[in-house]
């Protein structure tokens, strides 16, 4: 099973990135949308812990910063009806400590928030993992990341768009979010952002 991988970060592709090792080999690992691994630059080096699923019809890669991450998503995945895509959708409502915090604080409408995660999932997650996790005090500026979790699909896809311009995802989300007007095409964001980036 593959559970570390070192390599050149490559590029970004619907919720997941490439990355190369020194033996040329290019992994495609899924990682949650808060995942700090998003801030590389094509061709930067990065490191991530891995949980490899294996189906009948294929394999797959999920990667996360650090251990802590990835044990949070496994004790997910010990939860009935949560595959690694709802546990990767979990993963990408916060950081890993606030996670916690809505586990240990029985907040299951901020849970819910993940896509494809209802609220009998998010209060199953609750009662299955309240006294396995623990968290430490969430600062102010901790508390609040639904400027980039609450994006429109068409302010995620002008992330998705920049990124493929080289910017990071938290340079294209920043960019996206100082933008003020809503139902505006994919197009007029990345015009309106690029502005903010240049």
């Amino acid at each position: 099973m593959i559970r570390h991988i070192t390599g050149k970060y490559l590029f970004y592709e619907k919720g997941s990135i490439v990355v190369e090792t020194q033996g040329g080999i290019g992994f495609r690992i899924h990682v949650a949308d808060t995942s700090p691994v998003l801030n590389a630059r094509e061709g930067d080096v990065v490191q991530l812990y891995t949980y490899m699923q294996v189906k009948d019809d294929g394999m797959s890669l999920f990667g996360f910063n650090d251990r802590d991450a990835l044990t949070l998503f496994e004790q997910l995945l010990t939860v009935n009806g949560v595959g690694p895509k709802a546990g990767l959708a979990i993963m990408s409502i916060g950081t890993v400590n606030q996670i916690k915090a809505f586990i240990m604080h029985k907040d299951a409408k901020s849970i819910a928030k993940a896509q494809g995660v209802g609220k009998k999932t998010a209060e199953r997650v609750i009662l299955e993992l309240a006294d396995k996790v623990s968290a430490v005090p969430i600062q102010d500026a901790e508390i609040a990341t639904e400027s980039a979790v609450l994006f429109s699909d068409e302010r995620n896809n002008a992330v998705v768009a920049l990124t493929t311009l080289g910017y990071s995802k938290a340079e294209a989300e920043e960019a996206i979010g100082h933008v003020p007007e809503d139902d505006l095409t994919i197009e007029e964001y990345i015009k309106k952002s690029l502005k903010f980036l240049m």
